[in-house]
């Protein structure tokens, strides 16, 4: 566990607010973790005049002071973290990874430029991974998010993460809402505005962090994570579609002697990670998805399979969820086999299989078998984290860790294999357009990566 991460038994849930002011419990003193992390675009500078973030930064300070003044922290306790100076030192990203995996609030600087930023998406998807997997094991609300105006936004260049936040603006005033904290900030005509608003921010970000008091996570490589606007260039608009098909058997068929603590009364409700997870797994991967800017559907394999006449073209990538003891089935195998055989390379496999369930360590070697007979393309296709993620995932948190990765090849090979328009008006000297989800077009490169051809099987 990272230095700066204590154990989560050291802070409860117990406080009270009066008049703004959150009194700690003696078991919260001991917490010392930053109370907020705040995310902003930087700016560039402009005819060499004076650092632009220089605002950002009394934003900051002004933020602490009331943290401090609202909480019981000690003096030199952290109230909240920015990274005006560590960028261009050595280490920075570990640091940065350190305190995402460790702050108590998550406050974004809203703004057309925040949004753009492939950096601001990565911090946004660690942070946000610590409350998918609060939620997975306790089964309750973790929303960690305070977002801040800094420039307005309109709502259509929003990506889906930020849409989705309840959050009412207005509640800081109304000149905070058309000017944002920049507008506020540089004229002194709406200094009392500008003070109301940051003190209200500041209540918010301890009213949440003492509320929620969501869990500290396992520091993520900063440099390696998504951002959670999806890829760099994307823009704003509706999220892709990506589809989660579970092929899992429900409480009410289950093989003989198989345990129904794993499952529910349908496939979607099928929980391989119990007790440890406290939700269905579909129901997490769906989160895991939203947070990478997708618009994430959940179906069954069994309702999903008896429409299908055989191989078709693509509609939406996919990621196929796959209990073993699912083939133990013989339609719903031969069915899986029939699938397989068509080779769809846009659908990604992941073999959910937790080492603590008993049962299934049992049947570990006849299950793997009879998956490996029932869909060898499958096992055998992709990339080595998607073979492997075939192969088994044992862990919650292997799965938060893999399930990006198979995501993100299932939205490359959708591009390669959808449907192809040739353009309109005849001949030109520009290649065919590749439709991408929700009807986007994409050039086709004139060169292909020989590597991602050879992993097509």
């Amino acid at each position: 566990m990272n230095s700066l991460a204590p154990s989560p038994q050291s802070w409860d849930a117990g406080a009270s607010q009066d008049g703004g002011r959150v009194h700690a419990t003696t078991q919260q003193r001991a917490d010392h973790r930053p109370y907020f992390f705040l995310s902003y675009a930087h700016t560039p500078g402009y005819g060499g005049g004076s650092d632009p973030d220089m605002w950002v930064e009394r934003l900051f300070h002004d933020l602490c002071g009331h943290v401090m003044a609202m909480t019981n922290l000690p003096a030199g306790a952290a109230a909240g973290f920015m990274d005006r100076e560590i960028r261009s030192g050595e280490g920075w990203s570990e640091r940065l990874g350190g305190v995402l995996a460790t702050c108590r609030v998550f406050v974004p600087l809203f703004s057309p430029r925040y949004f753009a930023s492939e950096m601001c998406g990565k911090e946004w998807y660690a942070f946000e991974q610590r409350a998918i997997h609060h939620r997975a094991r306790s089964n309750q609300p973790a929303e960690a998010i305070v977002p801040a105006l800094w420039v307005p936004v309109p709502p259509t260049q929003l990506p889906g993460p930020a849409e989705r936040l309840q959050f009412n603006h207005r509640d800081f005033g109304d000149r905070y809402v058309s000017d944002g904290l920049y507008g506020l900030i540089k004229l002194r005509l709406f200094a009392q505005e500008y003070e109301r608003a940051v003190y209200e921010l500041a209540k918010r970000i301890v009213s949440v962090a003492d509320t929620v008091q969501i869990e500290s996570g396992r520091p993520l490589d900063y440099r390696l994570v998504p951002s959670a606007f999806g890829p760099p260039g994307s823009g704003a608009g509706a999220p892709r579609p990506m589809r989660i098909t579970v092929a899992a058997p429900s409480r009410h068929d289950l093989p003989e002697g198989r345990s129904s603590d794993y499952y529910g009364d349908n496939p979607q409700e099928w929980n391989p990670y119990h007790p440890v997870a406290a939700r269905p797994l579909a129901y997490i991967a769906e989160e895991l998805v939203r947070s990478l800017n997708y618009q994430a559907v959940v179906a069954s394999f069994d309702e999903e399979s008896g429409s299908s006449g055989g191989k078709q073209s693509p509609t939406t990538p996919e990621i196929l969820l796959v209990d073993r003891w699912a083939l133990q089935d013989e339609d719903r195998r031969r069915r899986l086999a029939a699938f397989d055989k068509e080779n769809r390379p846009w659908v990604t496999m992941v073999v959910p299989w937790c080492r603590e369930d008993r049962q299934s360590r049992a049947a570990e070697a006849e299950l793997i078998e009879k998956l490996e007979q029932t869909m060898p393309v499958k096992m055998r296709q992709g990339r080595a984290f998607c073979r492997a993620a075939a192969k088994g995932v044992p862990t919650i948190e292997a799965f938060g860790q893999v399930l990006p990765q198979v995501v993100e090849v299932a939205a490359q090979q959708y591009l390669r294999h959808a449907t192809v328009y040739p353009p309109a008006g005849g001949r030109h000297s520009e290649r065919t357009r590749l439709m991408g989800p929700m009807g986007q077009t994409q050039f086709i490169p004139d060169r292909h990566d020989p590597a991602t051809d050879a992993e097509d099987v």
